[in-house]
């Protein structure tokens, strides 16, 4: 039955690790796929950059999709701690508030997860420096009409599909088609973040220092609540350390639609000199010795009740702006483009509104509740007021509050949908 089918078409906008996952599910369910990528080249040898935690579902979600599953395993390292603790600003010493040896997530960085994504879709399925432009959904209901614009020629293209899978991360020009209102909310912080790179000089004062401070990096994600904020450590492959500070601030006037920007030597300077007032000396110096640190808003929204319109899907941080306290966001876009890849193969193009309401019914209902955990948890680390619960204070914290802290208290968290298994 599913052979006599005709092959059908989608149209994804976005070529971020949310659009190159949605291809991978889509053709494996049998579907033509193009993705449309503003970005004018892959991010091959991205130095800068963000480390991400990739969870067990997902890893295995992907492992079929890629021509090299064992890169997976190359390219992270396990975290199977999650390390939980508090610096006291004054005495410059750290304690454990709690401890999660049963962790099981891999830290990746995010452009070695795009590249093994890509690599193993057949070159022609993204279409690089292809900016989108507009959609019009044909009378039927039974097509898509989608136009971009080719940076490199100027030219205007169009492009036919039997379903449009917006893709195009927060602040999704898709989403705003139909949900014009709806806003992005700023959570009250930023993060300053930064990979350090020590392959040169993996003994260097600095990274043995780094290393009797925090034992377990290599395998431990360690979250740090401190007097400014709480921050983020972990260790990525090739001798590089992922770090993240959270601090409360107005919110920036960031150009366009970014939610990050490369920062002023004296932006980082003063960054510096306040983060030598928080945290250990120790993370300071790690800081200090990281190449072109980049400053990130902080955003999530409202939880969205519909995810498709006719033959458009959202998908992703379009789908579901999300803050990063959870671990949630990447987690969330994989899972996502193989429920829809499933909800697709199930029910075919023939029945199209039949595959992307079983898509919403299932996606809906677990984005609404990690996107308001994350929140929550944010709250709770940066010490911001929540209003059914006193300011979280590790000095007094009984073990109950701070076992609270734990990711594993996400909704869903190793939860596989059904219709994967």
């Amino acid at each position: 039955m599913k052979n006599s089918r005709r092959k059908a078409k989608a149209v994804i906008v976005g070529g971020s690790i949310a659009g190159v996952s949605c291809a991978h599910a889509l053709i494996a369910a049998g579907w033509d796929v193009v993705v449309l990528e503003k970005t004018s080249t892959p991010p091959e040898g991205c130095a800068t950059g963000a480390g991400l935690g990739l969870d067990s579902v997902s890893e295995k979600l992907i492992q079929p999709w890629i021509t090299q599953p064992e890169l997976l395993q190359v390219l992270s390292l396990p975290m199977t701690i999650e390390h939980e603790q508090a610096t006291d600003a004054d005495k410059k010493i750290t304690w454990t508030l709690t401890r999660d040896d049963n962790f099981n997530y891999k830290a990746m960085h995010w452009a070695d997860l795009h590249r093994i994504l890509y690599h193993s879709l057949s070159p022609e399925v993204v279409l690089w420096g292809h900016l989108f432009v507009s959609f019009s959904i044909s009378d039927d209901k039974r097509s898509v009409k989608v136009q971009a614009k080719v940076l490199q020629t100027d030219e205007t293209i169009e492009i036919v599909g039997d379903l449009l899978v917006s893709a195009d991360g927060c602040h999704s020009a898709i989403r705003k088609t139909f949900l014009p209102d709806h806003k992005l909310r700023y959570s009250g912080y930023c993060a300053w973040r930064g990979v350090l790179d020590y392959s040169d000089n993996p003994q260097s004062e600095t990274v043995v220092a780094l290393k009797k401070a925090y034992p377990d990096l290599g395998k431990t994600n360690y979250f740090d609540i401190g007097s400014d904020g709480h921050a983020i450590l972990y260790e990525l492959i090739n001798k590089r350390i992922n770090w993240i500070w959270y601090r409360n601030q107005t919110e920036p006037d960031f150009k366009g639609n970014s939610v990050t920007t490369k920062v002023s030597k004296d932006m980082i300077e003063k960054m510096l000199t306040a983060a030598e007032k928080v945290w250990i000396p120790e993370f300071v110096k790690v800081m200090r010795e990281t190449k072109e640190p980049f400053l990130n808003a902080i955003y999530d929204s409202d939880p969205l009740e519909q995810l498709y319109w006719d033959n458009v899907v959202l998908i992703g941080d379009a789908a579901h702006p999300i803050s990063p306290h959870g671990g949630r966001s990447t987690n969330m876009s994989i899972l996502d483009a193989a429920v829809l890849g499933k909800c697709l193969e199930k029910w075919g193009v023939e029945k199209l509104s039949s595959a992307l309401q079983e898509y919403q019914s299932i996606r809906v209902v677990v984005a609404r509740e990690q996107v308001l955990f994350s929140r929550r948890m944010g709250r709770i680390k940066q010490r911001l007021p929540l209003p059914d619960r006193e300011l979280f204070d590790p000095v007094t914290a009984d073990q109950k509050e701070c076992e609270a802290l734990r990711l594993r208290n996400i909704p869903y968290f190793c939860d596989v949908p059904s219709i994967l298994i």
